[in-house]
């Protein structure tokens, strides 16, 4: 049991928190590959051990077992060298949630060539700003029509683009994933030399969500799997030969969170529903049917799920709940618990790196707070003048001490642009600039991003506590809180609303909400304006768009 772990973690059982911060390690070899040291040695150790259960809308069920992944990634990984890719070349994925994107991922890992997984609801001109921003060599898409058109479309604007490679379909112009890795042999040796890669040679490449500008491309080493120990084991609680689902598209750094890389070193099993819509009942069945063990969304899905008839479904194999994407609510974790008799375990993070702050499972859950920091980065929260600011307090959370010990998962720089990447991790703190406070007993409470704190009269106002007050309210599903101007008081705090099932924005319903945020926090922060929409505007990665609403409304950053 945990045989991969005990490779790399000198201890992996602990008795408390404080046990688990103060001696938890990672042992990093200089020569570390995912794909060879876990997918293929856990083949080779426990040649059935399963890997994958995928499934997708049809109701179709694939089951992989390591050795599959070992021997599919092999002869993958001699199509994409036929076709001209090598060490460090850059390859581009929209795969959606298929079950080639794990063969090809590995397969490039093991050539020592540099993925970018991008989601399927880019355009054009996303696709071909990433492209040459990232110098991308070959595209590799699921066949979908969207997904193909703006692919080929994009393709006109980016020279660096050589080949195109099609997943679960044939289309004239591209090549076929089936053929190509039919043809081709299961023998592939580890290369030596200048050939094989090491643990600081770069591995993946995420594009931001791009809510204050152009995509930023995240530079990830084959470090980085590492990082996601404590992702999997510690805050999800993976549980070893046991299934374990993310809700995520492979276009996203949760993907790396959740689906692949610490969940394999744990030996779990990756658990994937290919959905093509997210409808809350459909999940739920899924959920029930395939008896998971452990189950990871973000809060905005716990919050659909919780308009059906949640108690109807039998949940009882899930033995640990988590989430991360966006705050969590309090009021979404304590129905979660009524009808399902588990907490909900938040998770806080960035596309920079693994989980940073998580609710361990050494710590009690508490509505509305993230946890506490990760052993293996040193979270302090720091005020505009860069001192250590004292508990109740709002500072920005920041990574500390990284000229002493620069730790595993977090990222090494933004693709071409030296001056951004100095600017974040050149000293020895990284800056998230994601404001948070703690309390006496060490567990971390969001406030928002820098840029989304609003003052008003005087005051500063947190939008996370004032839509946690709102979503409390049965009439919300979700929400967005923002400053609008004012001509008397300068800003004022507004909401933008998603109504549940039934409910009508009225003047006497905005008067009911106005009153209820009132009563269940400072009176001080209830929303003067109050404003009622089908939908939020988001990121492709389903971020809210709040600077977009602030200018909307006028408000300049």
């Amino acid at each position: 049991m945990d045989y991969i772990l005990k490779k790399y973690c000198p201890r992996i059982d602990f008795d408390s928190y404080e046990d688990f911060f103060e001696n938890f390690r990672i042992e990093t070899p200089a020569n570390f590959n995912f794909a060879y040291d876990v997918v293929d040695e856990w083949a080779r150790v426990e040649p059935k051990k399963k890997a994958l259960v995928w499934t997708d809308d049809t109701g179709e069920v694939r089951e992989f077992t390591f050795t599959d992944i070992s021997r599919l990634s092999n002869r993958m990984a001699n199509a994409f060298r036929r076709q001209g890719i090598d060490k460090g070349d850059v390859v581009l994925m929209i795969l959606r949630r298929r079950w080639e994107y794990w063969v090809c991922a590995m397969a490039l890992c093991k050539i020592g060539a540099i993925v970018v997984p991008a989601t399927i609801q880019l355009t054009e001109k996303d696709i071909a700003y990433r492209c040459n921003l990232a110098e991308v060599k070959m595209m590799v898409c699921v066949d979908d029509d969207y997904v193909c058109e703006q692919t080929e479309h994009a393709l006109a604007q980016a020279p660096t683009v050589q080949k195109k490679i099609v997943v679960a379909g044939k289309r004239e112009g591209w090549l076929s994933f089936d053929e190509l890795i039919a043809a081709e042999s299961e023998e592939w040796e580890r290369p030596t030399g200048d050939d094989a890669t090491k643990v600081d040679d770069i591995m993946l490449m995420y594009f931001t969500s791009g809510t204050t500008g152009n995509a930023k491309a995240v530079e990830h080493s084959f470090r980085h799997p590492l990082g996601h120990i404590i992702t999997a084991k510690y805050w999800q609680q993976v549980r070893e030969d046991k299934l374990h689902m993310s809700v995520t598209d492979s276009g996203w750094a949760k993907f790396g969170w959740g689906k692949i890389y610490g969940q394999w070193i744990a030996g779990a099993t990756i658990f994937c529903y290919d959905m093509l819509k997210f409808k809350p009942a459909r999940l739920l069945q899924v959920m029930q049917d395939f008896k998971l063990t452990t189950f990871c969304a973000p809060p905005t899905m716990y919050r659909f799920m919780l308009q059906e008839d949640v108690a109807s479904y039998d949940l009882s194999s899930i033995q640990n709940f988590a989430t991360a994407g966006e705050p969590l609510n309090a009021d979404v974790t304590m129905r979660w618990e009524k009808f399902t008799g588990k907490k909900i375990r938040e998770g806080f993070g960035q596309t920079e790196g693994p989980v940073l702050v998580a609710t361990f499972p050494w710590i009690e859950p508490r509505p509305g707070s993230m946890g506490k920091p990760s052993p293996l980065l040193n979270i302090r929260l720091i005020d505009d003048d860069g001192d250590f600011v004292p508990d109740g307090e709002e500072g920005a959370i920041c990574v500390t001490k990284l000229k002493e010990a620069y730790p595993p998962g977090l990222f090494v720089g933004y693709y071409g642009n030296p001056e951004k990447t100095q600017e974040a991790i050149g000293g020895d703190c990284y800056n998230l600039h994601d404001m948070a406070w703690r309390d006496p007993d060490g567990y971390l409470s969001f406030v928002g991003r820098n840029d989304d704190v609003i003052k008003c009269s005087g005051y500063r106002i947190g939008p996370f506590e004032v839509e946690s007050a709102l979503v409390a309210h049965p009439a919300v599903i979700e929400c967005a809180v923002t400053a609008a101007p004012d001509p008397i008081r300068g800003m004022v705090v507004k909401a933008t609303i998603v109504l549940a099932k039934g409910y009508e924005g009225t003047d006497e319903l905005t008067k009911e909400l106005q009153n209820h945020v009132k009563k269940t926090t400072a009176p001080y922060k209830y929303p003067r304006i109050v404003e009622y929409v089908d939908e939020l505007p988001k990121t492709v990665g389903g971020k809210i768009k709040r600077k977009l609403i602030r200018t909307q409304d006028g408000v300049l950053d």
